[in-house]
Formats: structure tokens, C-alpha cells, sequence
């Protein structure tokens, strides 16, 4: 085994001190290569596959956490500007179990705050750290619901909760306050603020929406409830009506792209809006003519007797209840009937209470401005009309729109346009400078690979013409003794024929040996041997 593997390298030293320098430095060069190759793939197999192993970790809990997997050996990486902590994906299960034994990450302890808070009460709790606990409690369970939220790393939550009063007709309101610490990167919508603060005001009770107000880390006022004059929801409002004029500017410009293209035409819109919320309490009575009355009533009164100046008997009633009769003198008889019919109906009564969202649009005023390059045989007329349809227009509540023409001053957008040209151009350049470069490196590899395709095809070649050469001279060699043995017949020739021949036989598998060992130096000495022929 020693012999051979000298035997190789010999060969090998012998094959590179032939190379021509250019050669010389291709191998090494090739070599130097796949031996970083090689290292590189071996590295990459080897190096361990991590996975999170706690993620949201707050610094103490984390510091805590490294300086247990720094006493176990355990290798470890930072991820999440340090709230995630990875660990070898083999071993991400055994350290949770490990740590859980230490009691860590400690976030979910009572000292964290949460519903834990509440598990250890006993009977001498005073009343009020009783409502501290359950403050407190509060405030860590709203903690963790916020910061599972994508894009909260972490928030606090500060609740002010007063005392009931129990003599009092006014009651002081519940507050809180939110802090979020958000991603890199991260702003929240106001969609998403909006979610938070009714988050926190459903969870608490008696707590209003407008009383919570949210920050983020930077000291920024996501959302604030209204102060006293007003501030805040003017300045909702204004957003609100920002918000409107920028959808209803995207749709006029959308139209106006359309009719006389993109970069012709501008538009601007200022819009009206009005805030102020309007109840209505509306009752109307009304009667069902095809519905029965309720009730009905019928009286009849009849009456014959004396008319008017016939006798009578009558008088006053005197102090013992008895009459004076008095007498008055008439003739004849009256007769009369009196009919009374009343009817009770059912009355429909329709109550209806109306209150009105503010932001009802009162007015929208558009003003648009077309290149008159581009206009062509468009009229400002046709666009004006195309505007209103499109966008439902009313002249009645006092919408109104402009449309004029007048030429564009385009300088800035035609040297944005070049500067892009020319970027553009260069980075087209340089990505054919670097396929060329690319096509140059993979046919200089390819060249290398065929000139030493070609040069071991070569040695294969001489390698196998002195492997003939030779055995053709060792068969005529011995062709020619043995013709030279037939011709004799004494026996001891022919005892002397075999030894020969076994001789012969032994020097055909050295020279195959030797062949086969050195092909290199055979055909170097036939071709010594091919040129000395000729003399």
C-alpha cells in the first residue's frame, strides 16, 4: 500500500513538472477551488439548523435565559433585536423543558402581573389590595392581548379606575393609557388604533372608548380623547376630510388619465363636510279608514206633553219641604225625538327617531387643469360633463367644477425622464458587462476543461501505442526463436525452447507491469527507440 501510494505521487510529480506555467497555475488555481468548495459545502452540512426557541422575550427574561444556556453549554443566536432567542433545532424541545424546571422566562409570573395575581389571595387581604391586585391583573392580561398583535412588541397599560361613590350623583370616569412599543418599521392604521382602543375599553367596565388614549414609543398620540375645546375631534375631522378630497382627487384623475392621458392633466378638490349630529323624533297619527270602530254608542230621547203655556203645576220647595203650587194657563200637547249615535276608532300613531352620522357631504368644489398640447378636439365642456357623471355631481347643493386648458411646463418631468433613460441605460450595461463577463469566465473553464480533455486523451493514446509497440516486438521476438527451435530437433533444444518460453512469458508481464506502472516513461523510450531506428 506504501509502495503504491509513493508509486502515485511520484506520477504525479512527474505529470506537473511536464505542465507549462499556464498549466501550473490553472491546477492550482482549480484546486485551491474545489478545496474551498469542498470546505464550504462541509461547513454548511455541518453547521446546526436553529429554530426559535422563545420569541417576544422581555430583557429581563431574556437575560436570564442566556445566562442559563451559557452555564449548560447550549449555543444560542439573537434574533428580533434580542426578544428572540434561537437555539440547535435537535435541541429546542429538551431546553424549553429544562428552563421550565428553572422557572424561566418568568413573563407569565405573578410579579409580570395577570390573572395569576389573583391565586394567592387570603383572607387578611385589605379590601384595597385586593382592588390594587385586580387592577393590576387587569392591566398584565391586556398587556399580552395587545402584544400579540402583528407589529406590537410590547405595551403597557395604565388603568385609573376611581372609587365608586355611593352618596354622589356624579361619578369620576374610568381612564387608561396605552403605550406600544412597535416594530421597526411598523405603523399602525388607523383602522388598528381604533381596534385597540375599543379592545381596551370592552374589556374594562364603565370604561369609554373616549377615554382611552394610545402612544407609541416615539411619544406620538395615536389616539387621544377630546379635550375640552374640542382639539381632538377637530383635528379627526380635518383627517376625515382630508381623507375624502384625496378619494374623490384619485377618481378625478383617474378620469381625467383616461380621457386625455397620464401626466396632461391635474386635478384638485375641496370638499365640505358636516360634523354635527342631528336627532329627530317625528309622531304622526293617522286613521285606518277600512279598520272597524272600536265602539259604537246609540241614544234615543223621545217627549210628548203640554207645549209651551199650558197649565202646570209647579212652585218653589219652602223651608219644610213642602211646594206652593202655582198655576199658569196654557193649551195644546209637544212632541220631540232626539237620536245621539257616538263612535269610538282606533288612532295609528308612528313614532320615529332619526339621528344623522356626522360627515354628510354639503358641498364638493373640483378644479382641474388639462395640457391644451394634449386636449385635442376634446372640449373643456365634454370633460366638465364627464366629471359630474362620473362623480354624481349637484349643482343644487352647491357643487360646482372648473375645467380649463393651458400649456404645461414640462421641463422637470422631461429631465426625470431623461436621468431615468440614462439610469436605465447604464443598468443595462452593466448587466450586459456582466453577462459577458459571466459567458467569458464559463468558456475559459470550458476551454480548461477541453485543453485537458484533449492532453489526457493524448496521453491514453501513447500510452496504448507503446503498450502494442511492445507486445508486437515481444510476439515477433518470439515467433522467431521458436522458429528458430523448430528447426532443431534435439531434445535438449527443445527443453531449452520452454525455459525460453517461460522466460519470455515472465519478461511480457514485467513489460505490462512496467506499462501499466509508467506509461509515461515507455513511450518516452519507444520514441527514443522510433527516432535511432532509422540509423
Amino acid at each position: 500500500m506504501r509502495e503504491n501510494l509513493t508509486h502515485l505521487l511520484t506520477r504525479y510529480r512527474r505529470a506537473f513538472s511536464e505542465f507549462s506555467n499556464g498549466q501550473k497555475a490553472v491546477a492550482i488555481v482549480g484546486t485551491g477551488a474545489l478545496l474551498l468548495a469542498a470546505f464550504l459545502v462541509f461547513r454548511w452540512v455541518s453547521a446546526p439548523t436553529y429554530a426559535p426557541l422563545y420569541t417576544n422575550l422581555q430583557s429581563s427574561d431574556a437575560s436570564s435565559v442566556i445566562d442559563e444556556l451559557n452555564k449548560e453549554g447550549i449555543k444560542y443566536k439573537l434574533a428580533a433585536n434580542g426578544s428572540t432567542i434561537e437555539v440547535p433545532q435537535n435541541a429546542v424541545y429538551s431546553t424549553r423543558i429544562s428552563l421550565s424546571g428553572k422557572n424561566l422566562p418568568a413573563g407569565n409570573s405573578a410579579e409580570d402581573g395577570g390573572y395569576t395575581l389573583l391565586d394567592n389571595q387570603s383572607l387578611s387581604t385589605s379590601d384595597f389590595q385586593e382592588q390594587t391586585n385586580f387592577k393590576r391583573a387587569m392591566e398584565g392580561e391586556l398587556d399580552k392581548t395587545l402584544e400579540a398583535m402583528t407589529g406590537v412588541q410590547t405595551a403597557v397599560v395604565h388603568l385609573a379606575i376611581p372609587e365608586k361613590q355611593v352618596f354622589s350623583d356624579e361619578q369620576d370616569p374610568t381612564t387608561a393609557a396605552v403605550l406600544l412599543q412597535l416594530d421597526t418599521g411598523t405603523t399602525l392604521s388607523a383602522q388598528q388604533v381604533q381596534a385597540v382602543v375599543h379592545l381596551v375599553a370592552s374589556s374594562i367596565d364603565g370604561l369609554d372608548p373616549g377615554d382611552v388614549t394610545v402612544t407609541d414609543q416615539n411619544g406620538n398620540v395615536l389616539s387621544a380623547p377630546a379635550n375640552a375645546d374640542g382639539t381632538s375631534a377637530a383635528s379627526t375631522q380635518s383627517q376625515q376630510t382630508e381623507d375624502f378630497e384625496n378619494d374623490m382627487k384619485t377618481e378625478v384623475q383617474q378620469v381625467l388619465d383616461k380621457v386625455v392621458g397620464a401626466g396632461n392633466a391635474t386635478a384638485n378638490v375641496t370638499a365640505n363636510l358636516n360634523f354635527d349630529q342631528k336627532t329627530t323624533d317625528t309622531l304622526t297619527y293617522g286613521k285606518a279608514t277600512t279598520v272597524p270602530s272600536l265602539s259604537d254608542t246609540k241614544s234615543t230621547e223621545k217627549y210628548q206633553g203640554p207645549a209651551s203655556g199650558a197649565s202646570a203645576v209647579g212652585g218653589v220647595v219652602g223651608p219644610d219641604g213642602q211646594m206652593d203650587s202655582t198655576t199658569t194657563g196654557g193649551s195644546g200637547n209637544s212632541t220631540y225625538t232626539k237620536n245621539n249615535v257616538t263612535s269610538d276608532n282606533g288612532v295609528d300613531q308612528t313614532r320615529q327617531h332619526t339621528v344623522t352620522a356626522p360627515g354628510a357631504v354639503q358641498n364638493i368644489h373640483i378644479g382641474a387643469v388639462i395640457d391644451s398640447a394634449a386636449i385635442g378636439a376634446i372640449s373643456p365642456a365634454q370633460v366638465k360633463q364627464l366629471i359630474a357623471s362620473s362623480l354624481g355631481i349637484n349643482a343644487a347643493r352647491g357643487d360646482t367644477i372648473d375645467v380649463t386648458t393651458m400649456p404645461f411646463n414640462k421641463t422637470a418631468a422631461q429631465a426625470a425622464a431623461k436621468e431615468l433613460a440614462t439610469a436605465q441605460a447604464a443598468a443595462d450595461h452593466a448587466k450586459r458587462m456582466k453577462l459577458i463577463r459571466d459567458l467569458g469566465l464559463g468558456a475559459i473553464v470550458a476551454l480548461i476543461i477541453l485543453l485537458a480533455w484533449l492532453r489526457a486523451r493524448r496521453r491514453t493514446k501513447a500510452r496504448e501505442d507503446a503498450t502494442s509497440y511492445v507486445v508486437e516486438q515481444l510476439r515477433a521476438d518470439a515467433e522467431a526463436r521458436a522458429a528458430a527451435l523448430e528447426a532443431v530437433s534435439n531434445p535438449a533444444l527443445a527443453a531449452l525452447e520452454a525455459a525460453e518460453e517461460s522466460e519470455a512469458e515472465n519478461l511480457r508481464q514485467e513489460l505490462n507491469e512496467l506499462v501499466d506502472q509508467q506509461p509515461e516513461d515507455v513511450a518516452t523510450l519507444l520514441r527514443g527507440w522510433l527516432v535511432e531506428r532509422p540509423r
